[in-house]
């Protein structure tokens, strides 16, 4: 446990230097609270807290952390995003692979200059059709490996979007399977 402190500590002092925040693999359930203070006089550019046993983002995330443009969320535990991660006016690049999504959330589509969102490898059934069709500055959408229901699957094969949206092909479930 030492050991994984001392590593947080030198990489957000390696951040003070790059603004870019390293805490992927550190063993962390959430963003520590010395992370903030740690980092405070510090514009962020970038942020990887992939590899992680993390479950939630504190609401303050988006306060501290309101420049970034890059969030590597990839290989945790969350199923949900707060709302005021909506408050990352310059946020480009979104990558919360690797969860437990089981729907994209909500406040993806709140997010102005949001790029690339990757989705991929989660447990997303269904998405709210009406809110992916309402982004303007999306480019890819990447939710390749999601167990999509049919109906969802085909609406987001087939949408009229301005943007890529990458499936997987889809394989049929053995219940949907009739020649069994």
């Amino acid at each position: 446990m030492a050991s994984q402190v001392a590593k947080v500590v030198c990489r957000c002092e390696e951040a003070a230097e790059s603004k870019n925040l390293n805490l992927s693999e550190c063993e962390l359930i959430q963003v520590p609270d010395a992370v903030y203070h740690l980092m405070r006089h510090t514009e962020l550019k970038t942020c990887d807290l992939s590899g992680n046993v993390i479950t939630k983002i504190s609401p303050k995330f988006a306060v501290k952390f309101s420049l970034i443009t890059d969030l590597n969320l990839s290989h945790n535990q969350m199923a949900k995003l707060p709302d005021e991660l909506a408050d990352l006016h310059s946020l480009e690049m979104l990558d919360i692979s690797h969860n437990s999504f089981i729907t994209l959330p909500a406040v993806v589509f709140k997010m102005a200059k949001l790029r690339e969102l990757r989705a991929n490898n989660n447990a997303i059934i269904d998405i709210d059709r009406d809110e992916i069709i309402t982004s303007d500055s999306l480019e890819l959408v990447d939710l390749r490996h999601n167990p999509l229901t049919p109906i969802c699957y085909e609406l987001l094969r087939t949408a009229a979007v301005s943007f890529r949206i990458e499936l997987s092909e889809r394989v049929l479930e053995d219940w949907e399977d009739l020649t069994i």
